[in-house]
């Protein structure tokens, strides 16, 4: 609790990360910027994911690795939560992060990422205390500069099939295309 005669505000790690959140939804809203699990993240995964995951990594064709990449305060958060779930319940809280992308993108995005949390177990103080978690978030800084410096990402979604860069959301179409060639034999 603050003291009322209190002269100098003291904002801290949640609090700037909720301001800047609520201002990147607004922006996003406006049609400038989306999150980093915008229109192509989101869009991907509800229709090509589904597609690569029954053709090609559940049948051990592809390998098939995810990094986050935050392209916003908004996003780190949600990476930050699903960081912070554990192992177990990683993927599946990167999924309801995905298609409940509409609930959470919001002006006040605190509420229902909590809401979306809680389905992973999280209470409102460990909610509370993974998004303060500075370290978890220089993880996901330092993954994003490395991403960025070695290997040259700048976009959300990015993919590399056998070596080569491919940015934006793939059809099924389109990743059946690249993919197929590697499969021969």
């Amino acid at each position: 609790m603050t003291n009322d005669t209190e002269t100098t505000p003291s904002v801290t790690r949640r609090q700037a990360l909720l301001g800047t959140a609520a201002l990147v939804a607004i922006i996003a809203a406006g049609g400038a910027r989306y999150s980093l699990w915008g229109p192509h993240c989101s869009h991907f995964h509800e229709t090509t994911y589904p597609e690569l995951k029954k053709k090609y990594i559940d049948t051990g064709k592809v390998r098939f690795i995810f990094r986050e990449f935050p392209l916003d305060q908004l996003a780190a958060g949600a990476a930050m939560l699903a960081r912070c779930a554990g192992k177990d319940k990683y993927f599946p809280l990167i999924d309801a992060f995905f298609s409940q992308q509409k609930e959470w993108v919001v002006q006040k995005p605190l509420q229902p990422m909590l809401a979306i949390a809680k389905q992973a177990g999280f209470t409102e103080q460990s909610f509370n205390e993974c998004l303060a978690n500075q370290q978890i978030l220089d993880g996901l800084k330092e993954t994003q500069n490395r991403a960025a410096q070695k290997f040259n990402v700048n976009s959300t979604p990015t993919f590399f099939i056998n070596g080569k860069i491919f940015r934006g959301a793939l059809t099924p179409e389109e990743l059946d295309k690249q993919v197929a060639p590697y499969l021969k034999g």
